[in-house]
């Protein structure tokens, strides 16, 4: 693996070895000393053209983990702002030296564009492009339901993918690389996907995904799923009236405390574990999810962002412990 761009070219072997990895980066994580020396020497570059909390922190706190020596850019304030391109900023971090280049861009495909090009060597991580993709949100989520699935069914995480797991995704797709990222990933470790969302928010094309596609949210939910992830409602990529008014999107698409009750009993009827309840962030509570379903005991919403930075020290463990300071692979 040279690069990680999305997870629909993500294969199975990679997937597992991610999550593999980020199953040994979590003790480290809960160590007196949260430090390993694997990456001591190299430079890891967060390159973040949109603004980003929780995925750059993430992101810097996992290269700090591994000893790595971190540079953060943002648009604001830089040269960026004063009409220079992406190929002159990156070129100019690669003259600093850049083993990695973690790139958020409001352009889909611009992670792509990047690793094709001669502008660099550093392996390229995809943060986020666009409403194409997301692959480290995606793996981050994996983790979180395997654990959670391989707790509730007293089994070891490691090495197992999600045969047999159903999750619901629901809200905002049409704007969502998160949600792209995940149906992507889910599938190819096996996961059953449901989509629930109004058709205004369905990209163009959904249908031909390998998912299940719902139009009414109480009646995905009946079909009693083993996760639900919840998609905030993007507002600032809306340019029209997806939906009439958000108290009508809550009531119709939201996880109100009145569908957790439905959920918890339709679970309770069905099987002994409670259903995993996701969410990518930052929530609009009150909106697409409640304060009682975001806090309730199925919530795994920060067990996501503690799953993060072990998830992107797998990452960057994996692409650079088999990099050359030239950029070449071991073989």
């Amino acid at each position: 693996m040279k690069h990680l761009l999305d997870t629909q070219a993500l294969a199975h072997r990679d997937a597992l070895a991610i999550l593999d990895t980020a199953e040994e980066m979590t003790a480290v994580s809960s160590r007196e000393v949260k430090k390993l020396p694997t990456l001591r020497g190299r430079t890891v570059v967060n390159l973040f053209f949109e603004d980003s909390t929780r995925t750059r922190i993430s992101f810097e706190a996992a290269a700090k983990r591994l000893s790595a020596d971190v540079m953060n850019f943002s648009a604001k304030g830089s040269s960026v702002s004063k009409g220079e391109s992406l190929k002159d900023t990156v070129q100019t971090l690669d003259a600093m030296g850049a083993d990695a280049i973690v790139i958020r861009h409001s352009a889909s495909g611009a992670a792509a564009q990047l690793a094709a090009s001669d502008w660099t060597d550093a392996a390229v991580v995809n943060a986020g492009d666009g409403t194409h993709e997301h692959p480290t949100q995606a793996l981050l989520d994996a983790l979180t339901l395997r654990r959670g699935w391989s707790r509730a069914h007293g089994e070891n995480p490691r090495g197992r993918n999600l045969a047999g797991m159903r999750v619901l995704i629901v809200g905002d797709i049409v704007h969502s690389r998160v949600a792209r990222s995940n149906v992507w990933l889910l599938r190819t470790l096996g996961a059953e996907v449901h989509l629930a969302a109004p058709a205004t928010l369905l990209p163009y094309g959904a249908e031909t995904w390998p998912v299940t596609i719902h139009y009414s949210l109480d009646e995905a939910l009946r079909e009693a799923p083993d996760a639900v992830m919840m998609l905030r409602v993007q507002a600032e990529r809306m340019g029209g009236a997806f939906f009439p008014t958000a108290a009508e999107y809550t009531r119709r698409w939201g996880l109100t405390d009145e569908r957790l009750a439905l959920v918890e009993q339709l679970r309770l009827g069905a099987t002994d574990s409670p259903a995993l309840i996701l969410h990518p962030g930052p929530m609009n509570r009150g909106v697409e999810i409640s304060a009682a379903a975001a806090d309730s005991p199925q919530s795994r919403i920060l067990d996501q962002v503690a799953h993060g930075v072990a998830v992107r020290m797998a990452v960057l463990h994996l692409l650079l412990s088999q990099r050359q300071p030239d950029g070449s692979l071991d073989e």
